[in-house]
């Protein structure tokens, strides 16, 4: 795929002569370089599984943990927090994770041992792992240290005001001249905004061979360790052409970790783009998938009462969004959850629950975009970092494991329907909110391996605020978002005849001799219909019935 992508760009046109042999060249030539561009689209997923979901600064080894848990529910991959050695900030907030010293594979998550028994343990789970890199740019000054220099959490040292990062090694050459990104240069000046730091990180000059060489080393070792793909952090802040000569010297995926031959890693891009700005997401989409971040907008939107969920008929590009294939959607993430992100305060997070229970129901059930979920941990303050120890390493999410005595309580043996201890995994005292062990949000994954690529069918509404939808003769979905009106009426469900388990109130528990709903039951009559109620205060606003989710 490499020689492909380079040899096109040296194809000549200046030649008369043979220019019908030219013209057929450029055509296959043109032709595998898309083929290849289309493939940094595909994420890769093993059979029977989808959706990626992040766990926001989770440790290498609880990841590989949890991998066993994924696998079974049928998520697909799993987005970790940067790898890349970064500095050590005062503090410790989440944020001194992007701010790299070095791309030594050492972090607060663990060391590159730790990292690559992440990745084969994931896999042989059936779950793929995307590493969030960090290309723009390096770790900034820091306003807490009494000198110049920034140490890494690895043993690295920087100094930012010289530029200089030996770990890599970088020098002051192989960034742009000093400039400060001002705040109107988002609506009118793209190659500042490319060109600039951004809030002091010193902004890497990705025309210099150099940095791209150790740029796609780095890259090309994480591909070699089994993972399926990178979140490119920042790549706004990248000019294009910069972003696909780097994707393109990525190496094919490697085949010992059940990758098929000639897969290109999966790319998907951090473009804030709200619109009216300086710079599009339409200017990435050709080189990989890019974030939605309109869409998490217009969905939290409507569901604070914004616009009326009937708006929602029209979700995906049709609203003006990049097209499906090109497009990650997402709820919230790590950073428009803490309400300093693209679209502000707007944007829904774990703090109401009921909301964000109806806003991944709606994601997960439309067949828009390629989906991702959030994993969070607690938080009060927009810095805050992950839970820890008191010896300041991350506590982990299983409390059973943790080394703290508030954490622990061997008392509490009961086991979830997952076989993990229900009191002891994700409770209050770990400080992990774990929102992808949510039940209603488990259940919503499996219902997205079900009904596949299945088309909408039967949208519609009985009130602005009232709205259902099949998934061709898989699925029915129906929600209400009325503060005052109840959702009250006999619908086609496009299922067959027979008694279903709502899988946001519970779902079906099969076992021997012991089969049953554990919440809502849905009766759908031989004609297809059900009479479909949700009050309007009821506890989930959304109710979701499926083929399996069937009890008789």
């Amino acid at each position: 795929m490499n020689m492909e992508c380079t040899f096109f760009v040296s194809v000549k046109l200046s030649s008369s002569k043979g220019s019908k042999m030219l013209t057929v060249l450029q055509f296959f030539v043109t032709f595998y370089l898309l083929g290849a561009i289309f493939a940094q689209h595909t994420p890769h997923f093993k059979p029977g599984h989808r959706v990626i979901v992040e766990l926001f600064e989770w440790t290498f080894q609880d990841i590989a943990k949890e991998c066993v848990f994924l696998g079974q529910q049928g998520f697909g991959g799993v987005q970790v927090a940067p790898v890349q050695e970064h500095a050590i900030i005062k503090g410790r907030p989440w944020w001194e994770r992007y701010q790299p010293v070095s791309y030594k594979i050492f972090t607060r998550s663990g060391g590159e041992k730790e990292f690559q028994e992440m990745v084969k343990a994931c896999n042989e789970s059936g779950i793929r792992i995307y590493v969030d890199v960090i290309l723009n740019h390096m770790a900034a000054p820091s306003s807490f240290n009494t000198t110049d220099i920034v140490e890494g959490i690895g043993g690295s040292v920087a100094n930012p005001n010289l530029k200089e990062y030996p770990g890599v090694p970088f020098t002051s050459a192989d960034f742009h001249k000093d400039c400060d990104i001002e705040e109107g240069f988002y609506k009118t000046d793209a190659h500042g905004i490319r060109n600039c730091k951004m809030v002091s990180l010193p902004d890497l000059d990705h025309y210099k061979t150099n940095v791209k060489q150790h740029q796609v080393a780095f890259l090309n070792r994480l591909v070699e360790f089994g993972v399926a793909g990178f979140r490119i952090d920042k790549a706004k802040h990248m000019w294009p052409i910069d972003c696909r000569d780097i994707y393109a010297q990525v190496n094919d995926l490697n085949t010992d970790f059940d990758f098929p031959e000639n897969a290109r890693p999966f790319f998907y891009q951090e473009v804030v783009d709200m619109g009216s700005e300086a710079i599009s997401k339409i200017e990435y989409a050709g080189y990989g998938v890019v974030t939605e971040f309109v869409a998490s907008y217009i969905l939290a939107n409507v569901l604070k009462g914004g616009a009326p969920l009937t708006d929602l008929k029209l979700w995906g590009d049709k609203m003006g969004l990049l097209q499906s294939k090109d497009a990650l959607v997402f709820v919230d993430n790590h950073d428009t959850q803490r309400g300093t992100g693209a679209g502000g305060e707007t944007i829904l997070n774990y703090k109401n629950r009921k909301l964000y229970t109806m806003a991944n129901a709606f994601l997960l059930s439309h067949p828009y975009g390629h989906k991702r979920i959030m994993s969070s941990f607690a938080f009060t303050n927009s810095d805050q970092g992950p839970p820890t120890n008191k010896d300041d390493t991350i506590r982990s999410p299983f409390c059973e494991d943790s080394v703290e005595d508030d954490c622990k309580d061997d008392d509490n043996n009961q086991k979830d329907e997952y076989g993990h201890k229900q009191e002891q995994h994700c409770r209050n005292e770990s400080g992990w909110v774990c929102e992808h062990r949510w039940p209603s949000i488990v259940n919503m994954v499996k219902m997205v391996n079900i009904v596949k690529d299945e088309p909408i069918t039967n949208f519609g509404s009985i009130a602005p605020n009232h709205i259902y939808f099949c998934r061709g003769g898989k699925a029915f979905i129906a929600l209400n978002n009325d503060p005052v009106e109840k959702f009250n009426k006999t619908i086609n469900t496009c299922l067959q005849e027979g008694v279903y388990c709502d899988v946001i109130s519970g779902g079906l528990r099969s076992g021997v001799g012991d089969r049953k709903c554990t919440g809502l039951e849905i009766i759908v009559a031989n004609d297809k219909t059900a009479r479909i109620i949700i009050p309007e205060d009821d506890e989930y606003g959304v109710i979701v019935i499926h083929t399996e989710s069937k009890l008789q």
